[in-house]
């Protein structure tokens, strides 16, 4: 009777394990084919007052541009790594520990998970839940399909969500007709997209976007958007 008694308190827990289990598994599966409604940035953003502008778009409707663009700027290992890109972490702590500016090592994959998922304000849980994200999209989505969540999903500008809403509000045309040099503008205001200007650009966003499309002439001959282009 004891034992019974000890399985019965003990099949709550059991439950509560594979709840907590498996929810973040069926969030994964069903972004592997549905758009994301909203994330927690946005409705945090309309909590404070601010307005949304986000349009999903296929990223066959979508400019190669930016694709290469984005790459070239925040994760040039991107069809290689499985998620995490170890040389570039242990280059971000050397800088780190030299006491130069302070980056992370963050991946396209790894951002995907926290803008989708996750709240935007850092913390060890945070980091913590990010990296089991990451490795679930990167074992359920295809490279493609993180690519085109992280580009529908990104800020680019306060209210600003997705690259269909970023090149209209910053340039007036379809994410599909950016030029090279729109692209590598966008990619340019990613790390801080509330502070910088696409459109009207000062010295910094014209000096980083001018380095993003020189190096997008890299990726586009070295095939290092190859998992996502075709």
């Amino acid at each position: 009777m004891t034992k019974e008694r000890e399985g019965r308190r003990g099949r709550p827990l059991l439950i509560l394990a594979l709840i907590i289990l498996l929810l973040p598994l069926g969030g994964v599966l069903m972004h592997a084919v549905a758009p994301p409604p909203t994330t927690l940035l946005m409705l945090t953003r309309v909590i404070e007052g601010e307005g949304v502008d986000y349009r999903w778009r296929s990223l066959n409707h979508i400019s190669p541009h930016l694709v290469r663009a984005v790459i070239a700027a925040e994760d040039s290992r991107f069809c290689s790594h499985r998620g995490f890109d170890m040389e570039a972490i242990e280059q971000a702590l050397e800088r780190n520990r030299r006491g130069g500016q302070v980056r992370g090592g963050s991946t396209i994959s790894q951002q995907t998970a926290k803008n989708v998922f996750l709240w935007p304000q850092r913390s060890w849980v945070r980091k913590g839940l990010e990296a089991g994200y990451t490795v679930l999209i990167e074992t359920v989505w295809p490279k493609r399909r993180i690519m085109e969540v992280y580009l529908n999903v990104a800020e680019w500008a306060p209210g600003v969500y997705g690259a269909e809403a970023a090149a209209r509000h910053w340039f007036g045309v379809s994410a599909a007709d950016l030029s090279a040099s729109q692209a590598a503008r966008l990619a340019a205001i990613l790390p801080s997209p509330r502070r910088y200007q696409a459109a009207s650009p000062g010295p910094y966003v014209r000096r980083r976007a001018s380095q993003i499309q020189a190096a997008m002439g890299t990726v586009r001959n070295d095939g290092l958007a190859n998992c996502v282009l075709d």
